[in-house]
């Protein structure tokens, strides 16, 4: 069972883009600090809210500066990109990160960047997904010639070979056959749950979704697993929630539904956002609730785990058997504006020392029985 950080991030998009990744990296070094596992971080090339264009590039500069963080992305938005430059960085990040590297992939959610790539297309977008990560396998399975045809992206690189020069080969990553990689799953009874199964991938379950619909990401990717051959692992799971632990009850349902508060500028800024492109039942309760009964508050008490330490865990274990056996829960990154950086710092903490090593040892139990 492990811990760790998704960071979409969602900040409000009139901040400064120096101050939010100066917050973010602060954010992710006291993560490392606290002993969180992993920190996974989303990609975004057209929107202020979530101005993170290259993962990567925020990772490498966390490298050297901590020490049990593994890193992933939230994900590589793969037909935005030519798989063989993936190929190559991803290559060359395992290597800069000793291993300490985890490849999420997915076809991208956001629609100006759609726009912005021209790839509005959502059966193209998955096409290009799975034909990239093809490439990507091939790239890194072999030595020159390369010779790999494909519907959008062909590669061939057979005359300009020198073997002895070492000119014409591609890198590889330092994992065997490549960084595990991990599909995200947002939406209920999503067939990305199912491919990921298929292929023997992992997922990671987004943060927007009540408790009844990421129950049907296991169901899903553990009936795949199982029609290919393949164990259904809660170690290939991960699941994201938005958190809020407080000394009380009282002060965590404070804090989350503050006017002030992070968790309430996240649901208002994605119930908005869904709304609008007409997805808003992916946060609802009951999916087929009306679109006016499902307010901010609603969907912030559905999606949000929130409570003392004492309440918190108990409200995990719950959480927990109904959804199913994930191996890792990733707590979401939010804003830090106004009070919510004392808020959510002492949260982290409150999690990482109190919650988590109880929730660890719930679960090693329940495992052995």
């Amino acid at each position: 069972m492990r811990l760790g950080m998704f960071m979409m991030p969602v900040h409000p998009p009139a901040r400064s883009f120096s101050e939010t990744l100066a917050e973010d990296e602060t954010k992710a070094l006291y993560a490392d600090e606290l002993g969180f596992d992993e920190l996974w971080l989303g990609e975004h090339f057209s929107a202020s809210t979530e101005p993170i264009p290259s993962p990567l590039m925020f990772f490498a500069n966390l490298l050297t500066r901590t020490k049990n963080l593994r890193f992933g992305t939230g994900v590589i938005c793969l037909p935005n990109h030519d798989p063989v430059i993936v190929a190559a960085e991803v290559a060359q990040f395992d290597h800069m990160s000793r291993g300490r590297f985890m490849l999420g992939i997915g076809p991208g959610g956001l629609l100006s960047d759609f726009e912005l790539f021209d790839n509005a297309d959502r059966g193209v977008r998955a096409r290009k997904t799975m034909e990239a990560v093809a490439i990507m396998q091939r790239i890194w399975s072999q030595d020159p010639p390369y010779d790999v045809p494909g519907e959008f992206r062909s590669v061939r690189l057979k005359q300009a070979i020198i073997p002895a020069l070492g000119i014409g080969t591609m890198p590889k990553p330092l994992q065997k056959s490549g960084p595990p990689i991990t599909m995200s799953v947002s939406s209920r009874n999503s067939p990305t749950a199912r491919v990921a199964g298929e292929r023997g991938w992992g997922i990671l379950s987004g943060n927007n979704m009540p408790a009844n619909a990421v129950a049907t990401h296991w169901q899903a990717y553990s009936k795949a697993c199982g029609a290919a051959g393949k164990p259904a692992r809660g170690e290939n799971w991960r699941v994201s929630r938005n958190v809020m632990v407080a000394e009380t009850d009282a002060e965590a349902r404070d804090r989350v539904f503050s006017e002030l508060g992070s968790n309430h500028y996240f649901y208002t800024y994605m119930r908005e956002v869904l709304s609008r492109v007409g997805i808003l039942s992916v946060m609802k309760p009951d999916p087929d609730m009306p679109d006016e009964k499902a307010t901010v508050e609603v969907i912030t008490d559905a999606c949000t785990i929130y409570g003392s330490p004492k309440t918190f865990l108990d409200k995990l274990i719950t959480f927990r058997d109904e959804v199913g056996p994930f191996g890792t829960l990733l707590m979401t990154g939010l804003d830090w504006s106004g009070p919510n950086r004392d808020w959510e710092r002492n949260s982290m903490r409150l999690l990482a020392q109190e919650v988590f090593p109880k929730f660890r040892q719930h679960a090693m139990a329940q495992a052995a029985e």
